[in-house]
């Protein structure tokens, strides 16, 4: 009976023994299961933020580029409209769209262009100057330092016009225009060596150009070279036999 008693009591010990460490067992696995749960909840809940402020951010640039985009198909509606009113010769009008075209869009480049050159055709000069130093802050363009050059020159800017051209000229060396365009203005800023330099190397490539070998032959008077002066006079009577000035200077340098 003792024996019955002492066999009954260790199997309630190694019962109790088992159990507890089960339990223990299940209590971590519990533990360890609930940490990952929370980490997986807090993994979704950043994930879900983050989605949500990817979505704001998208809906705050879509709106951007749905502005961008109506002033950009508003500055082009200005500009067609404007286009054909210069067609027209409506020029008033004209430059009316073109400002309306660079209200509704500051980054219309092209209206800010085109209106620049409409006022150097107009002859509103200060206006174009304006216009294009403006334009070549937001861009580096050969014609509009040529442009540049041209409205200071019209204004009798030569220092200023000079330095537009010369800019022109490197970015668009090989151009005999750039050189013609740089060696006027040298020469209405009485800086004559200068000028007989630009105006003759361009003279090389535009040898037909009356005007232009005039002006070569008289920058080469200005600094006392009378043998290339005569020679570029010989070289203008050949393309226009019938200036009796040019056939008076060849005269009086002889």
């Amino acid at each position: 009976m003792v024996y019955a008693y002492v066999l009954l009591g260790s199997l309630l010990v190694i019962f109790a023994v088992l159990s507890g460490s089960n339990l223990i067992k299940h209590r971590s696995v519990r533990k360890f299961v609930r940490s990952v749960r929370d980490r997986v909840k807090r993994a979704e809940e950043r994930k879900n933020s983050s989605h949500e402020e990817v979505f704001v951010c998208r809906q705050v640039n879509e709106g951007a580029c749905r502005v961008t985009s109506i002033q950009l198909q508003k500055a082009r509606s200005f500009i067609h409209e404007a286009e054909r009113s210069l067609a027209r010769g409506k020029t008033e009008e004209a430059e009316r769209l073109f400002i309306q075209a660079i209200t509704s869009n500051p980054m219309a480049h092209d209206a800010r262009a085109q209106l620049a050159k409409l006022y150097l055709t107009l002859g509103k000069d200060q206006k174009a100057e304006a216009m294009y130093k403006e334009l070549l802050a937001y861009c580096d363009d050969t014609s509009c330092f040529s442009n540049l050059g041209l409205a200071y020159y019209k204004q009798g800017k030569f220092e200023q016009s000079c330095d537009a051209y010369h800019k022109a000229l490197e970015r668009d060396s090989a151009n005999p225009n750039r050189q013609a365009a740089l060696g006027r203005a040298l020469f209405a800023g009485q800086r004559f060596s200068e000028a007989s330099e630009y105006l003759e190397k361009a003279s090389a490539r535009m040898g037909r150009d009356g005007e232009l070998l005039e002006l070569l032959a008289e920058s080469f008077v200005k600094i006392g070279n009378q043998e290339k002066a005569a020679e570029a006079y010989r070289k203008l009577n050949r393309i226009e036999p019938y200036n009796e000035k040019v056939k008076e200077r060849l005269e009086a340098l002889a």
